[in-house]
């Protein structure tokens, strides 16, 4: 069996009872700082926990996160839940089990072989003991040897199939959210700003607004701080009365040097840009020169969250010591920045999570927290909350990046390929909280004394890189150029969008190697799996191909088309191929996705299908659908008429086949389907018109803009 590295999180926080403990109950308590925003993280990690363990998962209890009483495991995010925290929690659990079975040994007077673990209950000649009779607070305070999951083979987890326990809840609306969460005194509040990063507040608009909005029934405080405007009120209810008044007032000038949707590309190349070498490779021996070459620029215009469920928090002051309820994807991360913003010690901020609607990328959850907390201050110790409208979720929440990516193939005479490059422009992917030396909230920004606005970077390389995410392609070439430029200018905020720059640059080079394919009177699959070298990426093409029934066409029907798009995510995670049918007629419908992946050792099927479902499906609204409206007055599309995203009438069959290796290391299943969505569905349009689409979104409007073009030429 293959062990995973031990996480730095363990690392970081090696004693067992930073993970797991035996509560009150006799139940176990396992702790992460990973979240569970709806993907089921937390059901997996109680898995793993329970298999180690030998003990049923009723009988293991996940804590809610929270700063005062979780490991620091910085963000859920990237896929690396399962990677990072269900490796510590296994390393922990295999721990305790060994523990306790050592300490049961000595007890019983057998030797260590001699007993049987079953059900969480350690036996040996008739005597009996369960965890909660042998822990105690001295083996808590051992650290974790990581040596006693190595002993171990085979699969990890008998209850893979085992069912969610809140998804009945939630279909059926028994689940508690925190926009359920109702506190002792608790007030409601709204704060109020303007759409862009920088703007002025009209003066002479403010004083009669301010008189209106304290002259409200049901209005307590009534705050400004620089562009920030703060309402507190005993309802909810009284707070979509101010908005209309302050909606009203017109009291901020806007401005941002934000460019059109048609002006992107060229707005991105023209900006100052910080230019990196991401890869570089010349060839060992020699190789024949290329006697073709292709080229094509692709790109995206910015993406919105757009998420159903809209942001909220709840805080709450007493004395200099704060509380926030939050469902952010980084408890400590956020911890930090609050504490920055408000001059407070880290250890005088709590920040616990509560479940709320989920986000594959930095939404508004941490911003909705910094308007809680600051407009809390004015609550007279009582809690307070915040949740945005759908308006201020829209407008105000970070945009994903708009990208192009340029691609140059070479091939040689044999149609080989031996000459690739690829060059990426994108701001950087990257501006959550707790990662810099100022905090990264919106409202930090926009208070009397501001903070500086943090532009975007990217993550490192060895965390799988930002706009660079999967520009180096999977395919065997001698000579190799990958290079980024992280475009230095921010008019309106950007940031971490499911799989970052992967959605674009897996479109670019799979359409590229479709391209070259087709050029060359090559099948699209088999020129992929011979620019292969591994097994693993060959298996999954095969099997999502074999899914599809590619060598099985023998008519084609108008307008239909069949592609494939494959990448391993971050060249270091999960293996996912993708082949997409549809049927072009105003516009593209798809018919079916098949998406096959390699997650290694798989934990939970049902999840696993439904993270890579979840993301084939949001990448397809992505490419055919989505597409901000931007402009100097900053985001316009603040609804789902500005911002169409796909219907549940629009959504295609997905199926879904896990080529499950359970003596390898499990990699996450969340984001790796989006980029080879994305290319499958530009090259299934190819297949079905003749017409390569480049710049998503592929909506009926670019496609008759493309035709056109293509009957011009």
């Amino acid at each position: 069996m293959t062990v995973a590295p031990v996480p730095e999180s363990l690392k970081k926080h090696p004693r067992l009872g930073q993970w797991l403990s035996v509560g009150a109950d006799g139940r176990i308590e396992a702790r992460t700082g990973k979240v569970d925003i709806g993907q089921g993280i937390s059901h997996a990690l109680r898995l793993l926990v329970a298999e180690e363990l030998h003990a049923d998962p009723e009988q293991v209890h996940m804590v809610t996160p929270s700063t005062a009483a979780s490991p620091d495991e910085g963000v859920t995010s990237g896929s690396l839940s399962i990677q990072h925290s269900g490796s510590a929690l296994r390393h922990a659990a295999a721990h305790l089990r060994e523990a306790c079975r050592a300490r049961f040994a000595a007890r019983a007077g057998v030797a260590i072989d001699a007993v049987a673990l079953d059900s969480g209950v350690f036996s040996a000649g008739g005597a009996r003991a369960s965890y909660a009779d042998l822990v105690d607070a001295a083996m808590l305070a051992a650290e974790v040897d990581t040596r006693h999951l190595a002993e171990r083979a085979g699969r990890p987890s008998a209850f893979g199939d085992r069912r969610r326990n809140d998804i009945e809840a939630k279909v059926f609306g028994e689940f508690e959210f925190i926009d359920d969460l109702v506190l002792p005194r608790m007030t409601y509040g709204a704060v109020f700003r303007p759409r862009t990063l920088r703007a002025e507040v009209d003066e002479a608009a403010w004083a009669p607004l301010a008189a209106r909005l304290r002259a409200q029934d049901g209005v307590i405080v009534v705050v400004r701080d620089g562009l920030l405007v703060g309402v507190i009120a005993e309802a909810e209810r009284v707070l979509a009365r101010a908005g209309k008044l302050v909606e009203k007032a017109a009291l901020w000038r806007d401005h941002a040097e934000a460019p059109a949707r048609d002006e992107v590309a060229a707005w991105l190349k023209a900006q100052p840009l910080e230019t990196t070498v991401v890869a570089e490779r010349q060839p060992t021996a020699p190789v024949r020169p290329p006697v073709r070459t292709f080229r094509a620029e692709y790109g995206r215009a910015y993406l919105q969250h757009a998420s159903i469920g809209l942001c909220c928090a709840i805080a709450q002051w007493q004395g200099a010591e704060l509380q926030v309820w939050s469902h952010t994807q980084g408890i400590f991360n956020l911890r930090r920045d609050l504490a920055l913003a408000f001059a407070l010690p880290p250890e005088a901020v709590t920040v616990r999570h509560a479940d709320a609607a989920g986000c594959y990328g930095h939404n508004g959850a941490d911003d909705v927290a910094f308007d809680a907390a600051w407009l809390a201050r004015h609550a007279g110790g009582r809690p307070l909350r915040v949740q945005w409208t759908r308006q201020q979720e829209m407008a105000n929440s970070p945009l994903g990046c708009a990208m192009v990516v340029g691609v140059e193939a070479g091939v040689d005479e044999d149609g080989r390929l031996v000459a690739w490059t690829q060059e990426v422009w994108s701001q950087g992917h990257g501006s959550r909280p707790g990662r810099g030396a100022t905090p990264a909230l919106l409202g930090a920004w926009q208070t009397e004394h501001p903070a500086p606005v943090v532009v975007a970077v990217n993550p490192p390389a060895v965390n799988g890189g930002g706009a660079d995410r999967n520009a180096v392609p999977a395919y065997a070439v001698a000579q190799l150029r990958v290079v980024n430029h992280r475009v230095l200018a921010m008019p309106l905020r950007v940031s971490a969008l499911r799989s970052l720059g992967a959605h674009v640059n897996v479109l670019a080079a799979e359409s590229m190697i479709d391209e070259v394919a087709r050029a060359l009177g090559r099948d699209p699959l088999d020129y992929r799996l011979g620019h292969l070298d591994d097994p693993r990426a060959q298996a999954v093409l095969r099997a999502a191909a074999r899914m599809a029934g590619w060598g099985e066409r023998t008519k084609r029907e108008e307008g239909c088309g069949r592609g494939i798009g494959f990448a391993r995510y971050k060249n270091t995670g999960a293996y996912c191929a993708v082949v997409a049918e549809l049927v072009v007629q105003a516009g593209v419908s798809l018919r079916r996705l098949c998406v096959a992946a390699d997650l290694g050792l798989v934990v939970h099927p049902d999840g696993a299908r439904n993270q890579l479902e979840g993301g084939a499906v949001q990448a397809a609204s992505w490419t055919l659908r989505e597409a901000a409206d931007v402009g100097p007055d900053g985001i316009r599309s603040d609804d789902w008429a500005s911002y169409p995203i796909l219907g549940f009438a629009d959504v295609a069959p997905v199926q879904v086949e896990l080529i499950d290796r359970p003596d390898l290391p499990s990699l996450g299943a969340g984001e790796c389907s989006t980029g080879p969505t994305a290319a499958a569905i530009a090259n299934a349009i190819h297949d079905a018109l003749g017409l390569r689409m480049r710049t998503m979104p592929f909506s009926a409007d670019a496609l008759m803009a493309a035709a056109q073009g293509a009957v011009q030429d």
